[in-house]
């Protein structure tokens, strides 16, 4: 099976949220309450019940003029994936088909490495389940010859999932209709990402958006060193609980209070 990639162009989209909706009908994700922060965008950031949301952006160009820029956040599903190298369960893992970063919900035992470790911040804890949660691609969607919903569900084309190099194609073609002020984001990080976007602007512009996602050192530690002590602790989620207690000392509250990281959840 070939390697694949899920593509974004912006220029396609008109952020009528249809994807934001497929993902929490497929994923059987409960609503959350939020607040009114001035903007159509909403909820304000990822959450343990959101695995992505459309950003939405006033943007003033160097003529003048006012334009909506959208961006969809997600799981980027990172090539070299900081989140799979550094959980020490097997929660994390590559989807051998398609090379893409699932998720064994069931094995996470909460530590929340992979929320430190992602250069994209994208993973969200939720302390009333002591579980990480993020987009795992729709993987009981692409296992079984589906498009993921949220590409489904787009009514523009803005989406589309298909094989990295018929992908890669698109967007280079993409990123030349569009003129000088294309560009795009994702090939160029950590080895590649299986998630991409073609945006109408340089990557500069868009607010919140990772100027140069970097895997932290201490990733690298954890993969050269840590990580094979806590395979050879015991194996598996009972080896990689061991270390973590080891580390990091018994597992305390969270105190984290913020309702938009902490609320909802499965």
């Amino acid at each position: 099976m070939a390697e694949k990639i899920k593509l974004y162009d912006d220029a396609k989209c008109t952020a009528c949220r249809g994807c934001q909706l497929a993902c929490k009908q497929w994923n059987d994700l409960k609503a959350g309450q939020t607040k009114n922060t001035g903007t159509y965008q909403n909820p304000p950031s990822l959450q343990p019940n959101t695995y992505m949301i459309i950003h939405y952006q006033d943007y003033v160009n160097p003529q003048g003029d006012v334009k909506w820029l959208f961006r969809k956040e997600a799981c980027m599903h990172c090539t070299n994936a900081a989140c799979v190298t550094v959980c020490p369960s097997g929660a994390l893992y590559y989807n051998q088909e398609f090379k893409t970063v699932g998720m064994d919900r069931a094995k996470c035992i909460g530590c929340k490495e992979c929320v430190a470790a992602c250069p994209f911040e994208v993973p969200r804890y939720d302390s009333k389940t002591d579980k990480v949660y993020k987009c795992d691609m729709c993987e009981s969607r692409i296992s079984n010859g589906l498009e993921p919903a949220c590409v489904k569900a787009c009514p523009t084309g803005a989406l589309k999932w298909g094989d990295k190099e018929d992908m890669m194609k698109i967007a280079a073609s993409r990123k030349q209709a569009l003129g000088t002020t294309a560009s795009t984001y994702g090939d160029k990080f950590v080895g590649g990402t299986h998630f991409m976007y073609v945006l109408k602007e340089k990557p500069d512009v868009y607010e919140n958006i990772h100027k140069d996602p970097k895997v932290p050192l201490s990733v690298t530690l954890w993969k050269s060193w840590l990580k094979p002590l806590s395979l050879l602790a015991a194996g598996g989620v009972v080896g990689g609980s061991l270390l973590h207690y080891i580390l990091h000392g018994p597992k305390r509250p969270d105190p984290e209070t913020n309702d938009e990281k902490t609320e909802g959840g499965k």
